[in-house]
């Protein structure tokens, strides 16, 4: 009897824990267990044996930092996993295992004696390494990352300056940061702000587990100068006016003369029956080994060594939250804590890592999170055309009525107001 309420009380706290972790956009089943809303985590899993059954595992949940400068390889290692799964896995997804990030919070869960019963390890906002032990033998797959999204609108006074009174309000320093890098070369801070000035910002911010999780995603910010608004939207990942003038100020250089473009950048889709997603955080330019490959941008080399599957590989970090990713190099020209500048050889063409022909790797990141780098590589801005500025009228249209009658809630007595929004 004991055991079948024990059963009932653990089925109703799982169906209860998935639909509490459950993103609000899909129907996926979460992955992972909520720790912040539950103990569930800290002491039950529930398995299917070879006969369809359900049984009981023990276990101990763990959060924890990716140390850096640790593989997956290592990670195996340390749990006496056999490396042939990371071996056995096809090229694309080891590209993708060396994109495990140092200080990455990841989750395990553990039996009594310490064996790893599953593994969730975040390569990106949307992937994860899922590693799970079942019937006796482990496996190893790239699945989504289920999270919930919020829209979050922040409108305040400035008393201080911006950043500060951003970071006051909400406690995130990075949506602090992603406002002023989105205005800094549109608006004359010590300039043109003043006391009592007002700026709003509607913006998206994950959720995984009860916390937040990735970078904010600005959706509409004003700020006024002069006691007149400027805003920004964004549109495609790119900030504009409500003329639909482009903002965004940082641009790159094609790194490689190439032949031809062999993969492009993709976030991958969920396959409908295995559940697996395969993204492309970068785009592949074929090109001959040798061919010399430049710095996209200034900036300071971090990394310059090989890099798992991607090889050897040069990293470098820019302003505005730039890093560029160069991967599959035959040889690289310069070293980590090195200041480059745009064009700067930084190694060669190569196939050194798991490639499968001589081509250039190259990956963009902003604030940590891959983007199509094909929609950076640019020398001039490029104008709507005429379908994209219909839809860009739409959607600045729709957000700046929404950001506006917050705004007016903004008095005397009430510096700053917040309000989240579930979106469904």
């Amino acid at each position: 009897m004991f055991k079948k309420m024990l059963f009932i009380l653990f089925l109703t706290c799982a169906l209860g824990l998935q639909a509490s972790v459950t993103s609000p956009k899909t129907s996926q089943k979460s992955t992972s267990v909520d720790t912040d809303k539950t103990d569930f985590f800290n002491k039950a899993s529930l398995d299917i044996d070879s006969n369809g059954k359900y049984k009981f595992i023990s276990t101990v949940g763990t959060r924890a930092k990716w140390d850096d400068g640790i593989s997956l390889l290592n990670f195996l290692d340390r749990y006496q996993i056999p490396q042939s799964l990371y071996y056995n896995l096809p090229v694309e997804d080891k590209e993708l295992v060396a994109e495990i990030y140092a200080g990455a919070n990841y989750y395990m869960l553990k039996d009594s004696s310490g064996k790893l019963i599953q593994a969730f390890i975040p390569i990106s906002e949307n992937a994860q390494i899922y590693i799970n032990y079942s019937d006796g033998s482990y496996k190893l797959s790239i699945i989504p990352i289920n999270y919930i999204v919020k829209d979050e609108v922040i409108a305040l006074k400035v008393q201080h300056t911006p950043y500060q009174d951003l970071l006051d309000a909400t406690g995130d320093k990075a949506l602090a940061g992603e406002f002023i890098s989105a205005y800094k070369n549109n608006v004359n801070f010590k300039k043109y702000i003043a006391k009592d000035d007002v700026l709003a910002v509607i913006y998206e911010r994950k959720y995984r587990l009860g916390r937040q999780f990735g970078q904010p995603n600005i959706k509409i910010a004003m700020m006024e100068t002069n006691k007149q608004p400027n805003y920004l939207i964004n549109f495609h990942d790119k900030y504009y006016n409500l003329q639909g003038k482009e903002m965004t100020n940082f641009l790159l250089i094609t790194p490689v003369k190439y032949r031809r473009i062999s993969s492009k950048f993709s976030y991958g889709r969920r396959h409908p029956i295995l559940g697996i997603i395969r993204p492309h955080y970068g785009v592949d330019f074929a090109a001959n080994v040798g061919t010399p490959i430049h710095a996209a941008a200034d900036g300071r080399v971090i990394f310059a060594g090989v890099k798992g599957g991607y090889g050897n590989v040069v990293e470098i970090a820019h302003n505005d939250g730039i890093k560029t990713l160069y991967a599959h190099m035959h040889k690289i020209l310069t070293r980590a804590g090195r200041y480059v500048k745009q064009g700067t050889i930084i190694g060669t063409v190569g196939s050194t890592g798991l490639s499968t022909g001589p081509h250039l790797h190259f990956g963009v990141y902003k604030n940590g999170v891959p983007v199509d780098p094909l929609g950076r590589i640019k020398t001039a801005r490029v104008e709507l055309n005429k379908k994209q500025k219909a839809e860009f009228n739409k959607l600045a249209k729709k957000l700046k009525a929404e950001l506006d009658s917050e705004v007016l809630k903004i008095d005397s007595s009430n510096l700053f107001m917040k309000k989240i929004v579930q979106n469904m």
